[in-house]
C-alpha cells in the first residue's frame, strides 16, 4: 500500500481513544504510521471544539498544515461541528470525519486515494468502539484510558458535548472487563475510566446506573490502580461508595466536575442536580471515604454571576480544601442555551476571579503536598529526563496531565511502580527517592482495604 499517515491529536482523553483506534485500524490495514507530519502522505487532525481556546488551537494546527501543503483529514468534534465550513475554507482538506465516524477511517482514505473529497459525518453519533476494535496506545506504557460510555443525555447550558458526541451509550460490563484484561496483559499499571458522566454508566443499557457493579468486576483485573474521572457527586450512591471501599485496586480518587457552588448559578447552568451541590454533599463524601482525594473543575464568569455569587464559590473552595482544582472562564458556545444569555461578565472580571480562586487553591495545594513529605508512596514511573536522567512519575494522588508529578532520584524501569520516599514538595509537585522493594507488591497508601473482590450481577 505504501501510503504513510501521521495523526495530530488535540483535545481530551476521550478524543485520544478515538485517535488510538484510528491508529490501530490504519496499522491493521497496512498503512505506514508516521511520527513526522512533514513527510507523511496524509495528516489526520483529530480536533477539539469544546471551548473557544480549543477551537483556536485546532484552527492553528490546520492552518499550519495547510500552509505546508499537506493533505489533511479533519476528524473529531470540530469536524462534527463545522463540517461544510471546514471544507470550504481549507482546500487542502481531503476529508471531514465526524466524532462518531472515526471507525470508518480506512474506507474514507480508500475513497480519498481514488480522488474523492469526503464528508462522513453522522448527524447524531451513535457509535462506540469495543474491545474488538484495534487500538494503538499513545499514552506512556504504564497507563491506559478505558472508555466505559460515550455521549451525554444532560443539557447543561454551557456545554455543547451532547451536540458533538450524541446521547449516552454504554458498553457492557463484559466488554469493558475484557478490554481491561487485555490492557493488563500489555503491562498497564493504571486504568483510567472515562466517559462524559461516569457515575451514570450503564443507565441506558441496564435501566439503572451500574458503576458499582462495574467497579467490582474490574477488581478482578490484575492492575494495581483503577482511577475514575467525571464522578458526578449525586451519582456517588452508598452502593458506589461501598464498591470503592471494597475493591482494593479502585483508587479513592474522585474527579467531581462541580462547575459552581451557588444554587442560582447552578440553576442557570441547568446542571442535573442544580442547587444540591452544597456543603452537605461534599462532607458526606469526605465522611464516607475519609482517604478520598478530591479534584474539581469550576467555571467563573457565567452570565449573571455577581460578586456575591463568586464570593460564595470562593468560600466554598476555602472550606472544602480540594486536593486539585481547575478553573475556567466561561466560554459562550454557539448552539448552547447560555450562548446569548443576558448580563455577560466582562473578560477582565472573569480573569480576575479565576486568578483569585487559583491563588487560594495554590495555598491549599501547598499544604496538601507538604503533608506528603516523609511518607513512602507508590509511584508509577513514566518518564526519564533526557539530560539529567531523573525519573518522573505520579503517585496515586495525581492523575495524568491535570495534576502534579513526582520527581524521583534513583533507578527504576519505565512503566514500573516503585515505592518512593517523599523528601520535598512544592505547590504542585513532589520530590523523592526510590526505596528498596519487598517481595510483596505494595499497594498505594491511597488504596482501599484488602477485602475480597465480590462478584457482580446485573439486577
Amino acid at each position: 500500500m505504501g501510503q504513510s499517515i501521521a495523526i495530530s491529536h488535540l483535545g481530551c482523553e476521550k478524543n485520544r481513544i478515538d485517535t488510538e483506534h484510528m491508529l490501530g485500524l490504519l496499522a491493521q490495514a497496512g498503512y505506514i504510521i508516521s511520527i513526522d507530519e512533514s513527510t507523511a502522505d496524509y495528516v489526520i487532525v483529530n480536533t477539539c471544539s469544546f471551548i473557544q481556546s480549543a477551537r483556536e488551537e485546532s484552527v492553528r494546527t490546520l492552518v499550519e498544515l495547510a500552509e505546508a501543503n499537506k493533505k489533511i483529514i479533519i476528524t473529531g468534534c470540530m469536524a462534527q461541528h463545522f463540517q461544510e465550513q471546514l471544507l470550504e475554507e481549507l482546500p487542502e482538506a481531503v476529508a471531514v470525519v465526524g466524532s462518531g465516524d472515526y471507525h470508518k477511517i480506512v474506507q474514507i482514505i480508500h475513497r480519498v486515494e481514488k480522488g474523492d473529497r469526503v464528508i462522513e459525518v453522522t448527524p447524531e453519533p451513535t457509535y462506540i468502539a469495543d474491545e474488538l476494535v484495534p487500538r494503538y496506545r499513545t499514552t506512556t506504557e504504564g497507563v491506559a484510558y478505558l472508555r466505559v460510555s460515550e455521549g451525554c443525555d444532560y443539557h447543561c447550558a454551557f456545554c455543547i458535548i451532547p451536540k458533538l458526541r450524541g446521547k449516552q451509550r454504554s458498553r457492557s460490563i463484559e466488554s469493558i472487563v475484557t478490554e481491561a484484561h487485555q490492557l493488563a496483559a500489555q503491562g498497564v499499571q493504571e486504568l483510567i475510566l472515562i466517559s462524559q458522566i461516569t457515575t451514570n454508566y450503564g443507565a441506558d443499557l441496564y435501566g439503572i446506573p451500574q458503576l458499582a457493579n462495574l467497579l467490582r468486576a474490574l477488581g478482578q483485573v490484575d492492575v494495581p490502580w483503577i482511577r475514575m474521572h467525571y464522578a458526578y457527586p449525586t451519582g456517588l450512591t452508598p452502593d458506589v461508595i461501598d464498591a470503592i471501599q471494597q475493591t482494593p485496586n479502585v483508587l479513592p480518587y474522585l474527579d467531581l466536575p462541580l462547575q459552581h457552588s451557588h444554587p442560582h448559578i447552578l440553576r442557570a447552568m441547568n446542571r442535573p442536580w442544580q442547587g444540591r451541590v452544597n456543603d452537605n454533599i461534599i462532607e458526606r463524601i469526605k465522611t464516607a471515604i475519609p482517604q478520598a482525594v478530591l479534584r474539581t473543575t469550576l467555571i467563573v464568569g457565567f452570565p449573571g454571576e455577581t460578586n456575591d455569587h463568586f464570593e460564595h464559590l470562593h468560600q466554598f473552595v476555602r472550606r472544602h480544601e480540594f486536593d486539585h482544582v481547575g478553573v475556567f472562564t466561561f466560554s459562550p458556545e454557539d448552539g448552547t442555551a447560555a450562548y446569548d444569555l443576558p448580563n455577560p461578565v466582562p473578560p477582565a472580571i472573569m480573569e480576575d476571579r479565576r486568578d483569585r480562586l487559583m491563588q487560594t487553591q495554590q495555598a491549599i495545594s501547598w499544604k496538601k503536598n507538604q503533608a506528603e513529605v516523609g511518607k513512602v508512596v507508590d509511584v508509577l514511573i513514566e518518564q526519564e529526563h533526557p539530560e539529567t536522567g531523573q525519573l518522573i512519575g505520579r503517585s496515586a494522588r495525581f492523575s495524568p496531565d491535570v495534576d502534579g508529578l513526582v520527581y524521583v532520584q534513583g533507578s527504576a524501569r519505565l512503566g514500573s511502580m516503585v515505592p518512593v520516599k517523599i523528601t520535598n514538595a512544592d505547590i504542585y509537585d513532589l520530590y523523592g527517592e526510590t526505596q528498596k522493594t519487598t517481595n510483596e507488591f505494595p499497594y498505594s497508601t491511597l488504596s482501599n482495604s484488602s477485602a475480597p473482590h465480590p462478584s457482580y450481577a446485573i439486577p
